[in-house]
């Protein structure tokens, strides 16, 4: 009985993970800080909601439209280089058969198998040969815009949603205590999960997302108070 041996490695999960963390810690960081500010302004509990509200819709559409941009230059960009390469394939095929064997020379390959092993793999799918080891496009990391901003647009919304439940559901008095204290406690654990799951220490991801997002917060504050005082 054969037995199929599966190894899944991180970058598999490249593609969304990295769209995912990044929105979730915007959504956090940015609405965390942006009630902050309003409440040191002095505003009404009601008025924090619906800025902080606001900023959820209107931060989830923007990281959304920003990363679907952003990615699909990317696609525009592979998709580019796909078309020229096979150009080059259907009017220079030995070339091609050449700058393929010089890239497993330089990988260590024996002259003589490098240009056997191009040959076989340019015979099998000769596209596919020269997209994964000359241009260093794989199907794991190829751009998807639109994977990327429903991850980003997703996670940016539930990111946003932990400080404004903390607003609606905490004393009016030390809110803003509140708000820094567990917007930390959200940021350290988004931290660690990124972290684990992109294979890396928790500890150093914690750390570095919670420093990042208390200085955010800390500023947008202190802003706050500024126009308070000065109202």
């Amino acid at each position: 009985m054969q037995h199929r041996h599966r190894e899944r490695h991180v970058t598999e999960r490249m593609g969304w993970l990295r769209a995912a963390v990044l929105g979730a810690n915007d959504g956090i960081v940015s609405t965390a800080s942006l009630v902050m500010g309003v409440a040191a302004a002095h505003a009404a509990p009601s008025s924090i909601l619906v800025a902080g509200t606001a900023g959820l819709v209107a931060g989830a559409m923007s990281m959304a439209a920003g990363e679907y941009v952003s990615v699909h230059s990317q696609a525009d960009s592979e998709q580019a280089d796909l078309a020229r390469e096979g150009k080059e394939l259907e009017t220079d095929a030995e070339g091609e058969h050449k700058e393929l064997a010089a890239i497993y020379v330089r990988r260590g390959l024996d002259p003589q198998l490098a240009r056997e092993v191009a040959k076989q793999l340019m015979a099998h799918d000769a596209l596919d040969a020269h997209m994964r080891d000359e241009l260093g496009i794989t199907e794991t990391l190829k751009a998807r815009p639109f994977q990327a901003a429903a991850a980003s647009a997703v996670s940016f919304a539930v990111g946003a949603a932990l400080p404004l439940l903390v607003v609606a559901l905490a004393p009016t008095k030390g809110l803003l205590a509140s708000v820094f204290v567990t917007s930390l406690i959200f940021l350290a654990l988004l931290g660690g999960i990124a972290a684990r799951t992109g294979g890396a220490s928790m500890t150093k991801g914690s750390l570095r997302i919670t420093f990042w997002g208390a200085l955010a917060m800390i500023i947008t504050a202190a802003v706050g108070t500024l126009f308070g005082a000065a109202g």
